[in-house]
């Protein structure tokens, strides 16, 4: 009995040290990938920078060739976003997201060579490839702003149309409370007109009343009870009979 005690011990024991290692490789695992993503969005930040101000402070082949730099991963990144951020809500983007990724290994491509052009000290035969170079990033930014311009009108087009379903809707009920107010307003009439009958057959009944007592001894003043406060806050009570 102590035995299996023992073994059930250890067994547990190990058992958190697993979950603890687990989880300790989870916090590290999930630590260095957040250090990977700010190293490498501040790495693309430094870059994107150092472009454009060769691409404004050069001229020459290394400002055209920082400028081709800049318009094809500019025109990659904001196609990659758009993409991504459409098929959280549009599932048929998907498709449209692996052509992009398959036009995303020739922009790397490029930019790879771009950036090795840069580094060369023969300027005239990197000028006379000038127009291939560009000719290329044409054609791929192109059809990035094509897939990019795409999804935004996709995305435009089923905003637009679920707003027309929701403003048909919110006419249809629209319709239907005023109709409900206006049966309100009638009832409360109704009740009002109720009301004001029956206050008018008990005003009756007490002036009957009045009249059959008229001949009877008043009784006196100072006997006469205080009226009862009225249970409407906007109404005053009377004022009790003065006894002088």
């Amino acid at each position: 009995m102590e035995v299996a005690l023992i073994i059930f011990a250890l067994m547990v024991l190990f058992t958190f040290l697993g979950l603890g290692v687990y989880a300790t490789v989870k916090v590290v695992g999930a630590a260095k990938r957040g250090v990977d993503r700010t190293l490498t969005q501040a790495r693309r930040t430094v870059e994107d920078t150092t472009l454009k101000a060769k691409s404004l402070g050069q001229v020459g082949v290394p400002g055209a060739l920082a400028q081709l730099r800049l318009d094809l991963r500019t025109s990659l990144r904001a196609t990659q976003q758009a993409l991504h951020d459409g098929a959280k809500a549009d599932a048929s983007l998907k498709e449209s997201i692996a052509l992009f990724e398959r036009l995303s290994a020739h922009g790397r491509e490029l930019d790879d060579e771009l950036k090795r052009l840069e580094q060369d000290p023969d300027r005239k035969r990197i000028a006379d490839r000038l127009p291939d170079l560009r000719e290329r990033t044409a054609k791929i930014t192109q059809a990035a702003d094509s897939l990019r311009w795409a999804a935004r009108d996709r995305a435009r087009r089923f905003a637009e149309d679920d707003l027309s379903v929701l403003a048909a809707q919110i006419e249809v009920e629209s319709g239907a409370l005023r109709d409900w107010s206006r049966g309100s307003v009638d009832d409360l009439t109704a009740a009002a007109a109720a009301w004001d009958a029956a206050q008018g057959q008990a005003q009756t009944h007490t002036q009957g009343q009045g009249q059959a007592q008229g001949h009877a001894q008043p009784r006196p003043a100072a006997l006469n009870p205080a009226a009862a406060p009225s249970p409407y806050p906007w109404e005053k009570a009377r004022r009790p009979e003065s006894t002088t």
